[in-house]
Parts: structure tokens; sequence; C-alpha cells
């Protein structure tokens, strides 16, 4: 398919969905916050990808919604139809779909992640950032509250107080604070940020798909488990991954000392 207001490329098993509306920071348009949805599901639920990469054009990540765009809706009254009724019907389920995908999303922050553009960073597995990238909770400079997740996601990578001051006073935190912090996992020179993030991405779309997926279930709920019920579920787990063809793969080319080629099943 092609997008107005996105780029989808693939590389084989590796999917890269880039924000493109570099004009505008790649900020949320109505017609984007569309087609994200879309792009993201079809991506989502075709077996044939095992990484997704995830970014945005020219000089921005994404800079939240886009207000201008919003006004010009706001002046026959459908503005107010894509804040709850949109998030609700497109933007919640996808974010849902992502955390349960059983692959690994990547995402590849080149410049400002504002507002929602800051909760869809962080709804990533691998969060990688350049220098100049910076992460920003906008809402409140609006008079609004957080969405894209961002309420939840806050507290448990950086703690109570740290994303209280992020959503409450609405300053830009740098992207090597957003690293010391624990926000993301990585900050590169501007220049090395894509060849990296693209290396990453190509590696795990290689990698045991069916390893990621078990893994990113027991990180989401091992939140809520208890020691005993997530030992049990790892030991449920490891069951599973022993009948794996990955599995035979690994041992088998750690014995002959070569790299694995994994397959995904």
């Amino acid at each position: 398919m092609t997008y107005e207001t996105l780029l989808l490329e693939r590389d084989g098993p590796l999917a890269t969905l880039t924000l493109n509306r570099p004009t505008r920071l790649n900020a949320m348009s109505g017609v984007m916050a569309q087609e994200l949805p879309a792009a993201m599901n079809q991506l989502l639920g075709d077996d044939g990808v095992r990484a997704i990469l995830l970014t945005g054009a020219g000089r921005g990540f994404c800079a939240g919604a886009d207000l201008k765009d919003m006004h010009a809706r706001n002046q026959d009254g459908t503005a107010r139809a894509q804040g709850g009724d949109n998030l609700r019907k497109t933007v919640n389920p996808m974010l849902l779909r992502m955390a349960a995908a059983p692959k690994p999303i990547i995402a590849a922050v080149n410049g400002p992640a504002a507002g929602f553009g800051c909760g869809l960073a962080l709804a990533a597995d691998i969060v990688l950032a350049a220098r100049s990238a910076n992460f920003l909770q906008a809402f409140v400079r609006l008079g609004v509250v957080p969405d894209g997740g961002s309420s939840w996601l806050l507290p448990r990578l950086i703690g109570r107080s740290r994303s209280s001051a992020m959503m409450l006073l609405g300053e830009k935190i740098p992207a090597e604070t957003a690293a010391q912090w624990g926000l993301i996992h990585q900050v590169l020179d501007d220049d090395a940020l894509m060849p990296a993030a693209r290396a990453l991405a190509l590696k795990m779309a290689n990698g045991p798909t069916l390893a990621y997926a078990a893994i990113k279930r027991m990180i989401q709920v091992s939140t809520t488990n208890d020691f005993a019920a997530q030992l049990a579920l790892e030991a449920g787990n490891q069951d599973a991954a022993f009948e794996t063809a990955d599995f035979r793969e690994g041992v088998a080319a750690f014995n002959e000392g070569r790299e694995a080629k994994f397959a995904g099943r």
C-alpha cells in the first residue's frame, strides 16, 4: 500500500515505517491518525515481518498533534471528534497491539518526540535516539492531558517523581538525560543513529522470533505477577522454547562455533 503521510519499506523480514511529514516535524494530522494505525496493524499482522523499525523523516520523530490541522478541522466542529473518539477507535487499539505483538519494535528517534510522539516512541520495545533528540510531554502546555499511553509508561520507566515532573511541567528532556533516567536504551551521534538502528533492527528481524515474543509477554506481566507466578511463567515458556527449531539451531551453532541462522519457528 501507499500512504500520504507514511513511507513503508521492506528488507526481507524487516519493515521500516517512517512518519513522513517532515515540513511539520511529522506532527500527527487527521490523515496520519488514520494511516498510522492502518499501516502498523498491517505489519503486526504480517507473519513475514519479524521486526519493525519506526522513525521519522527529516529533523523530527513526531511533534505530537498538528495544531494547524486541528484548528482547520475545528472550524467545522470535527476536531473534538478526533480527540477521545479517535483514541478509543484507532490509536489505543494500535498501542495495545504493539505491546502484545510477538515481534520486536525498535524506535529510532531522530529529533523531537513530543506529545503523542513521545508516547509512540516509548511504546517501542527498544528506543534509540539521536543526540539532538528530545522527549516532551507537551500536553499541559495546551491545557490537556497525556495520551498515547504516556501516563502508564512513564511511571514504570522512570518512577513517579520524574514522570510527574515531565507531565506536569511540560519541559523538554534531552536524549542524554532520557538515557541516564532509563527512559530510552541508547543515545547515538546524529549521523550514526539510522545505520545503528537499522543494523539492530535487521539483526532482530533475523533473530529467534518466538523467544522474543515470549520475552515481551514475560516483561509485560512481570509488573503484576508475584515472584512465584513469574517463575512458573518462565518455566512454561522455557518448555515451549526447547521445542522450537530456533533452539535446535542455536545449540548447533554454538557447538559448531558459528553464527546461528534463526528462522523464527
